[in-house]
């Protein structure tokens, strides 16, 4: 377990190295509205990655915002501030399309996976300085206890993120179903007055006709 927590940290470094750019820092309460101002919002798998060529292929278990008529869906790694992930694990994506129809998952997007480590999000460290009087046993510890504290708070944005994101869907198909219903209603609306004026001009019609008959009768 020791060992774990050792070779996190070159990771971490090496992360925060490769993937630093300047994004702002996202409160929970924040992240659905922030990420919706992207193009497609998604909540999938990542099936297949490419290291060498640096794309990633995404299977879209739910689609949130955006049409795409694919199950699969790509994604490149286009510099410093994309998202890489390498992971094959669930996702909540929040991106852009790229000309190609692929995607493009900025780095300052909320975009998460179910195991972020080397996320800018994760909580600090503890504070403890190794030495060999340190009881390694309350070191190993207290590493233990930081990784369940990141993995709960990235439990917790996980599941408060897909809940508001459904809440969304929801939202827009009953503004969608409203719009269908008011659209037929306006069009049933505009055939009943063509209707009418049809009938009306019909009317007008067999009337002068009948009145014609009867001035010709005289």
């Amino acid at each position: 377990m020791k060992l774990k927590y050792i070779l996190l940290f070159p990771i971490l470094l090496f992360a925060n190295y490769s993937f630093s750019c300047d994004c702002k820092p996202i409160d929970r309460k924040n992240m659905v509205e922030i990420g919706l101002k992207h193009q497609i919002v998604f909540y999938g798998e990542v099936i297949k990655v490419d290291s060498m060529k640096i794309i990633y292929t995404f299977k879209i278990v739910e689609l949130f915002k955006g049409k795409y008529n694919s199950q699969f869906i790509t994604q490149k790694y286009a510099g410093n501030c994309s998202v890489s992930p390498s992971l094959k694990q669930l996702w909540i994506v929040y991106a852009d399309f790229n000309n190609d129809k692929t995607i493009e998952i900025s780095g300052c997007s909320p975009s998460t996976g179910f195991e972020t480590y080397g996320s800018e999000s994760m909580p600090s460290p503890p504070d403890i300085k190794i030495s060999q009087k340190t009881d390694k046993k309350i070191e190993v510890l207290s590493f233990y206890v930081w990784d369940l504290k990141f993995e709960n708070r990235n439990l917790q944005d996980w599941i408060y993120q897909i809940e508001k994101l459904r809440m969304y869907k929801k939202s827009q198909k009953e503004i969608s179903d409203k719009e269908i219903i008011e659209t037929k209603l306006e069009t049933y609306s505009q055939y009943i007055i063509i209707s009418l004026i049809v009938n009306i001009v019909l009317f007008l019609s067999l009337l002068f006709v009948i009145l014609k008959k009867k001035n010709f009768a005289k």
